[in-house]
């Protein structure tokens, strides 16, 4: 064993293997000596949504067979728009995937898999397909990897609890017992980093509600930047094992965007970073290299679009209103939690500050970490999906010559929720109000995201067709002063 390596993965640490090198055989031999019953195949469809497929192992050769060859599956039922006469997909496990599942009582290994079609290639359609070429073909054009992580916040909605109250809208950072759901974060967290989920941190949210009968308290994990497939991936688990340990105490977990009106939304702040050579370079002598504006061009110019994969419900449109820090207008700015691109800390003074802290000890030397945070989406975003599209838009911005004078056009220095800067703002594009309105941006980008064979047609004319479903053009003035329909239109989406 590698006393300097450490594993979350129960597996990786049993083998003293990372993820990335897993074998078949190695999967074998985990399963045997750990008397492993239960394989479960698990695979994001085109709602986006993990699907799961259970195997019980018969026998030695039955295993081999599922790991080796995978198995078939009803594409029609998984797909819009697969002909139910000739439906069958393969489900392909991906070995670097696998992680010991922490809810089945039956002893059991998980893996995510891949589809594929009836003479062997990948399934266009397929979400994570989508977001496999977009990486690829940004990397052709820009010559750079696109790392992301993603901000899941979310809600526990649970019977009110008189003792220790926290205030409304007072609960960010807050400890237990004042937080009082952190026990249940905390297990969630080791669940996913044992599932392979690289996160950064958790702590309790602003949000904090108070009605009559229950208490909603926010919460968030943040992930570190990873390849954006690999982000997609860890993000969809995380959901997925958040809303199982939800339902193990008893509490309604929802990453729905608002859960009441007047009180924080969630959304899905993602951070993106480029890398050359293994390292960051979104930082110059000069301040943001020339590759992140490039980067920040891409985002503002198809930040309509984008809202088709991250906003994807009606309620998503009650968060982006003004005078909140969600954006409503396309921008950008340092800091500002109100734009919709937001260049947070970069450790770019860390050593002065470690030193500070602790005189006397040896200064490390800390690399800067800088990021650009593109903060419109929401939970009921499609991850696979939406991590394709902002690799689609980044590519548009190393493919724009006139990139760098684009996004200074979009440069914002005040704070945008605030009342007295509204005019200032109305120079700004601002984001779709609805569903309808965010069908519409895709229609018109259609064409950018189509480009080189990333999005497939068909999965374009599904999501406008399922945005447009929803017929929700004005629907906020619609219900303005309507608390009872607003309260059944919140619950009708809080599973999203």
């Amino acid at each position: 064993m590698n006393p300097n390596r450490i594993y979350a993965n129960k597996i990786a640490a049993f083998l003293d293997k990372e993820p990335r090198d897993f074998s078949r055989t190695d999967l074998v031999k985990y399963i045997k000596e750990n008397d492993i019953k239960m394989v479960n195949f698990r695979y994001a469809a085109g709602d986006g949504r993990l699907k799961t497929l259970n195997f019980i192992i018969n026998d030695g050769k039955y295993l081999d067979r599922i790991l080796s060859a995978g198995e078939r599956v009803d594409g029609s039922s998984l797909f819009k728009g697969i002909d139910a006469a000739s439906s069958d997909l393969y489900v392909v496990p991906r070995y670097r995937t696998a992680f010991v599942n922490p809810f089945s009582s039956v002893p059991a290994i998980d893996l995510l898999c891949s589809f594929y079609t009836a003479d062997g290639k990948p399934f266009a359609g397929a979400p994570a397909e989508v977001l496999r070429r977009s990486e690829a073909e940004f990397r052709k054009v820009s010559g750079c990897e696109f790392h992301a992580l993603g901000e899941l916040e979310y809600y526990v909605i649970s019977p009110k609890n008189p003792l220790y109250p926290t205030g409304t809208q007072k609960g960010y950072h807050e400890s237990y017992p004042f937080s009082k759901w952190e026990g249940l974060r905390t297990e969630a967290m080791a669940a996913i980093a044992e599932a392979g989920g690289r996160i950064k941190y958790g702590h309790s949210e602003v949000g904090f509600v108070r009605t009559e009968d229950s208490e909603m308290s926010q919460q968030e994990i943040e992930f570190l930047p990873v390849p954006a497939s690999e982000s997609a991936d860890q993000l969809a688990v995380a959901k997925w094992i958040l809303s199982g340990i939800g339902n193990k105490y008893g509490v309604v977990l929802s990453f729905a965007p608002k859960i009441s009106i007047g009180h924080a939304g969630s959304g899905l702040h993602v951070h993106a970073c480029l890398l050359r050579g293994g390292k960051n370079i979104m930082i110059s002598k000069d301040g943001l290299s020339v590759p992140a504006r490039k980067l920040i061009a891409g985002f503002l110019e198809q930040a309509g679009a984008l809202t088709a994969f991250g906003n994807t419900v009606p309620t998503s449109y009650f968060r982006l209103v003004p005078h909140q820090e969600a954006p409503i207008n396309v921008c950008w700015a340092y800091r500002n939690r109100s734009s919709l691109i937001r260049i947070p800390l970069g450790w770019l003074n860390a050593s002065g500050m470690v030193k500070d802290a602790n005189p006397g000890s040896a200064v490390p030397r800390v690399e800067p970490a800088q990021t650009v945070e593109f903060r419109s989406a929401d939970g009921s975003a499609n991850l696979h999906l939406l991590m394709a599209g902002l690799c689609v838009a980044a590519r548009r911005g190393f493919e724009r010559a006139d990139a760098l004078a684009f996004a200074d056009k979009y440069f914002v220095d005040k704070n945008i929720y605030h009342k007295e800067n509204a005019a200032a703002m109305e120079k700004f594009p601002r984001l779709p109000s609805s569903c309808w309105a965010s069908a519409e941006a895709l229609e018109k980008a259609r064409g950018i995201f189509e480009a080189r064979g990333v999005f497939p047609p068909q999965v374009i004319d599904s999501l406008i067709k399922r945005l447009k479903s929803y017929d929700d053009r004005s629907l906020s003035e619609k219900l303005f002063g309507k608390e009872e329909e607003i309260k059944k239109l919140v619950e009708e989406y809080l599973y999203c």
